[in-house]
């Protein structure tokens, strides 16, 4: 694997790790909204004659685990706990009891653009900014046998919770990592806000504890944990979308059908990027080549910097190109429910500088498995046992550095009749897939692999 170690580790320690500023300005809105919590209480007791308490905060999520990073909109979220105790809230339910935070919140920030929001969860505080805080509701009695509180958080319903359970795993299975989890994760969630299209992506629990699972620790340099975590992720994926916690018995992290698509989402977008990425294992991997890898990955200015000062100091034609690029690709997952219930026959031939047209796969075999430039390329889809109707979608992706520079990753998914013709413009292992959609579910597809040599 090409070797931009160096770069990576600038590229996490300046662009990806939240400085200790923005930390400790973090920590002060968390104060801030606590004490707000606790004035407003306060008089919500003075007015309704009640007497609740809050016995216990702590901090929890990405502020606790310390893997908040960068983000250019600010978009960062504050998870606090905030603890009554069982006895004084008496018999009144999770709802009732997030309402009445709520209630006391709105008291002492009247002058917010947006009221405390009263989520399934929690009791959510919205900043004009951007930043946005969590308070998760507890209550808690205490077990005289085992000498300890025992917690339930208000959701739906009150339900046994751990108060610190996933931090403390967490420090442990970092430490046990000799910190290589916590770089994993926040590269991770890098990825995940790298594209201001990219919607319903998973949380940073959710990637926390795959990223955990599947960890690469034997991997010293930093790109190549971090590739070889992820790749492991999405194989993983492919088989299993389900999480579970590592603490509170297990319970399920991704009980609704939105969690599973949050999990597809990030499984697709991992994939097709690091397909992006096998550059790096060529023997011909230049340095534009990998930095250009990296960036299409990021999609962030630090790795365009890095190509732009490069292409100063070099007058080689390849670096003649580089150019920003749009991320134009869309997936049939995010498009259309995806049954696989039929299949579909598709053919590909291709034909050019006087070579009549071949199947692509003799091609291949006699051209040592790339395809020369300005060939045509025909793909038809022959058969399906689909029965009519249906409709056929097509998706033509460049996939590589070069594609990126001339800014034609293309991939979007088109409505067209059974053929479609392209033409091999330029290097790299690209693909076209096709798809078939009845009443509204993509029931078959078909991928045909287009790999182009460099000329």
């Amino acid at each position: 694997m090409y070797d931009l170690s160096s770069k990576f580790n600038t590229f996490y320690n300046s662009y990806v790790v939240l400085p200790q500023v923005e930390q400790t300005n973090l920590h002060n809105k968390k104060n801030l909204n606590i004490q707000r919590l606790k004035d407003g209480l306060k008089e919500y007791n003075e007015e309704n004659k009640t007497s609740y308490s809050i016995k216990e905060t702590c901090v929890q999520g990405s502020m606790a685990m310390s893997t908040v990073v960068q983000n250019e909109d600010e978009d960062y979220d504050i998870d606090v706990a905030v603890v009554f105790d069982k006895s004084d809230l008496g018999d009144k339910g999770a709802k009732a009891t997030r309402n009445m935070v709520a209630n006391a919140l709105k008291r002492k920030t009247k002058q917010f653009n947006a009221k405390p929001e009263v989520k399934t969860s929690c009791v959510r505080v919205n900043y004009a900014e951007g930043y946005h805080i969590d308070f998760a509701i507890y209550r808690r009695t205490y077990d005289e046998w085992n000498d300890c509180y025992v917690y339930e958080h208000a959701g739906s319903d009150w339900t046994a919770r751990e108060l610190k359970g996933l931090s403390e795993w967490f420090t442990m299975q970092n430490e046990n990592s000799d910190g290589k989890l916590r770089k994993v994760v926040r590269l991770s969630k890098m990825f995940c806000k790298s594209r201001k299209s990219w919607k319903n992506m998973p949380s940073g629990l959710l990637q926390t504890v795959l990223c955990d699972e599947k960890l690469q620790q034997d991997y010293e340099r930093i790109d190549e944990l971090f590739y070889y975590t992820i790749k492991a992720i999405v194989d993983r994926l492919e088989t299993n979308t389900s999480v579970t916690a590592p603490v509170d018995d297990g319970r399920d992290l991704t009980p609704r059908n939105s969690d599973i698509q949050r999990m597809t989402n990030w499984k697709n977008r991992l994939r097709s990027k690091l397909e992006d990425l096998e550059i790096l294992f060529e023997d011909d991997c230049s340095k534009a080549d990998a930095l250009q890898a990296w960036y299409g990955f990021f999609n962030h200015d630090y790795w365009n910097e890095q190509i732009t000062e490069t292409v100063s100091y070099s007058s080689h034609p390849i670096f003649k190109s580089v150019n920003t690029f749009v991320d134009t690709e869309q997936y049939i997952e995010e498009l259309y429910p995806v049954k696989i219930s039929y299949y579909c026959k598709v053919s590909c031939n291709v034909s050019g500088n006087g070579w009549r047209s071949k199947p692509i796969a003799e091609f291949l075999s006699i051209l040592q498995h790339y395809l020369p430039h300005d060939f045509e390329i025909c793909c038809t889809m022959d058969f399906t046992n689909c029965p009519k109707p249906y409709k056929i979608f097509w998706k033509v992706k460049n996939v590589g550095p070069e594609a990126e520079r001339r800014n034609q990753i293309r991939g979007q998914i088109v409505e067209k009749g059974n053929t479609i013709v392209e033409h091999s413009n330029f290097y790299g292992n690209h693909y076209i897939e096709c798809y078939i959609v009845k009443d509204g579910v993509c029931v078959a597809k078909k991928r045909i692999n287009v790999p182009i040599g460099r000329g």
